[in-house]
C-alpha cells in the first residue's frame, strides 16, 4: 500500500550509450529490464550531460551545476599526477539537502567525486564491484534502515558497468558473478555504432562491452523488484542514466554528441507510461527535478540557490516539444590532469555550436581509449584513417569553433562556422554562449587570449580587451 513517502532511486551506468533497444538500435545487447522500465515510465531522446568525463558528470548530477562552477574540473582519483580534483568545499550537494529535509541519503557502489564533507551520504557502501547481487543486497539493506527509521530516502546506485576493466580490452567478463547469466556476443554479427569505424578490434571490444551491458541490465532488473518486495515502488522515483558516452575514441571526453547524448528513463509515480520525450534535458536539471518531486521545489528559487537547472516534473510524460526546452549548454576543461582541453558547448534542436577555448592543442585521449586495442585497430587501419566519418586529422586538430547542422549532419562531421551562409547563425550562437558564459562565472571566457573573469578589476578601471578569442602576434595592439 503506498504512503506519503517520496523516495528517489538514481541508478547511474557507468560509460553507457545509446547503442540500446529502446533507441532503436538493431543488433544491440539484450536489455530486456530496461525495456520493462521504460514501458513503465519515460524514454528521453535528448537527455544532455554538461561534460563527457565521469567525475565531472556526477558533479554536475549531484550538485546542479556546470564543472567551471562547481570545482570538479576532471577526474577524482589520488594518483599522483593525474588526478585529484575535487568539488569546491562550499558548494551545496543533493545528499546535503536531503539529509536537511529529512530523507536518508545513500549511495551503493561507485562514488567518483569527492571530497567527502561535500558529498555527506548518510549511507555509503563504496565499491567498484560489478557483482550486481551485491549492490542489490546492500540497496535492499538501505531501504530497509529507512523504513525502520521511517524515512523517506534518497538512494544512489552506481554501477561500474559496462566500464572497461584494466586490460587493454576488457569489460570484466572474466569473473563469474553470482546470479548472473553471462551472454556473449558474435563480433560478427553485432552492430557498429556509427561513431566507430568498423575495424576488427573494435568488433571484438564491442562484444566484451555488450555482455556488460547485458549484465549492468540484469542489475536494473534486481533493482526495481527489490523495490516491489519493499512495497515502496509506488512510492519512489526511478531514474536511471549514463554518466557519459561509450569507453571509446570520437564519444567518451568530447563533447560530441555520441558522448553527451545519453539514455535517460525515469519512471514516475502519477505519470503516464510507456511515453517518450523529444525535450532537450541537462543533467543539471536533476537536482531541481529531484526536489519538485520531493514536494521542496522552494528550494530552486534563485535567491535559495545559484543551480542552473529548473525542474523538468511538470513535463515529465510529455510527447511533444514544449516551449523554451530547446537549448542546452555543456562544460568541459580536463579527463585526467594531462588531458587538458577546454570546451564549452551550445546544443539546440537544429545546430551545434562548441568553443574550443585550447584549440592550438591537440586533442587529448584519455588514458584508457589510447591503450584499447579498438584504438590500435584504427590508428593502424590503411589510410585515411577516419574515426567513424571523421577524419583523424579532423578530431586531434580541432578549429577555435565549431558550427554542425545536427538536422542535416547528425554526426557532427561538416563544420559550418567559415561558411558565410551561415554567419548569422555563428553570430547569435556566440552572444548566447557567451550570455552563458558570463552567467556562470566562467573563467574560461576569454578575449585576447585572457580570462575575462581574471582581469575585471582591471577592466573596471579601464582596460580594453580586444574583441578576438586569442592573441594575435602579428596584430598585437588594442586600439
Amino acid at each position: 500500500m503506498a504512503s506519503s513517502a517520496r523516495n528517489i532511486l538514481l541508478v547511474i551506468a557507468d560509460d553507457l550509450g545509446k547503442n540500446l533497444n529502446i533507441y532503436g538500435q538493431e543488433n544491440c545487447p539484450d536489455t530486456p529490464n530496461l525495456d520493462r522500465l521504460a514501458s513503465q515510465g519515460s524514454v528521453f531522446d535528448y537527455a544532455f550531460a554538461s561534460t563527457a568525463s565521469c567525475s565531472g558528470s556526477r558533479s554536475t548530477i549531484y550538485t546542479g551545476l556546470h564543472t567551471h562552477e562547481n570545482g570538479q574540473y576532471g577526474l577524482q582519483l589520488g594518483y599522483k599526477l593525474l588526478h585529484y580534483f575535487s568539488t569546491f568545499p562550499h558548494i551545496e550537494s543533493h545528499p546535503a539537502l536531503f539529509n536537511a529535509l529529512g530523507y536518508l541519503t545513500g549511495i551503493v557502489g561507485k562514488v567518483h567525486v569527492g571530497p567527502d564533507d561535500v558529498y555527506p551520504f548518510t549511507v555509503r557502501d563504496e565499491s567498484s564491484t560489478r557483482d550486481i547481487a551485491w549492490l542489490r543486497d546492500h540497496a535492499n539493506s538501505f531501504v530497509t534502515r529507512a523504513k525502520d527509521e521511517k524515512k523517506p530516502f534518497f538512494l544512489t546506485i552506481a554501477l561500474s558497468d559496462p566500464h572497461r576493466d584494466m586490460t587493454r580490452g576488457g569489460f570484466a567478463n572474466d569473473t563469474t558473478y553470482p546470479e548472473v547469466n553471462e551472454k556473449k556476443y558474435d563480433p560478427a554479427t553485432i552492430s557498429v555504432p556509427e561513431f566507430l569505424t568498423d575495424v576488427p578490434e573494435v568488433r571484438q571490444e564491442l562484444a566484451e562491452y555488450y555482455q556488460s551491458i547485458h549484465r549492468m541490465d540484469q542489475g536494473v532488473g534486481m533493482f526495481l523488484d527489490m523495490l516491489e518486495r519493499q512495497g515502496v515502488s509506488d512510492d519512489t522515483l526511478v531514474v536511471f542514466l549514463s554518466d557519459n558516452g561509450p569507453p571509446f575514441i570520437n564519444s567518451k571526453a568530447t563533447l560530441y554528441d555520441s558522448g553527451v547524448r545519453l539514455p535517460m528513463v525515469i519512471r514516475c509515480p502519477g505519470k503516464k507510461t510507456g511515453t517518450r520525450n523529444s525535450n532537450l534535458i541537462s543533467y543539471l536539471d536533476l537536482l531541481p527535478t529531484f526536489l519538485d518531486w520531493a514536494g521542496h521545489s522552494e528550494k530552486n528559487k534563485p535567491e535559495a540557490s545559484s543551480r542552473r537547472g529548473r525542474s523538468f516534473l511538470s513535463i515529465l510524460d510529455s510527447e511533444k516539444d514544449e516551449a523554451d526546452w530547446d537549448l542546452v549548454f555543456g562544460s568541459h576543461t580536463f579527463h585526467e590532469t594531462v588531458s587538458y582541453y577546454p570546451t564549452r558547448f551550445l546544443r539546440t534542436r537544429r545546430y551545434k555550436y562548441h568553443r574550443n577555448i585550447a584549440w592550438k592543442l591537440d586533442f587529448p585521449f584519455a588514458g584508457d581509449l589510447y591503450g584499447a586495442l579498438s584504438w590500435e585497430g584504427i590508428r593502424n587501419m590503411a589510410p585515411p584513417v577516419k574515426i567513424g566519418e571523421r577524419l583523424l586529422r579532423d578530431y586531434i586538430e580541432r578549429p577555435p569553433e565549431q558550427l554542425f547542422d545536427l538536422q542535416n549532419d547528425p554526426k557532427e562531421v561538416d563544420n559550418l562556422a567559415e561558411k558565410p551562409e551561415h554567419a548569422e547563425t555563428m553570430k547569435e550562437m556566440r552572444s548566447i554562449l557567451e550570455q552563458w558564459q558570463r552567467d556562470t562565472d566562467d573563467a574560461w571566457l576569454l578575449r585576447d587570449g585572457q580570462s575575462v573573469r581574471v582581469l575585471y578589476n582591471h577592466l573596471d578601471s579601464g582596460l580594453v580587451l580586444p574583441d578576438r578569442f586569442d592573441f594575435d602576434v602579428d596584430n598585437p595592439g588594442n586600439k
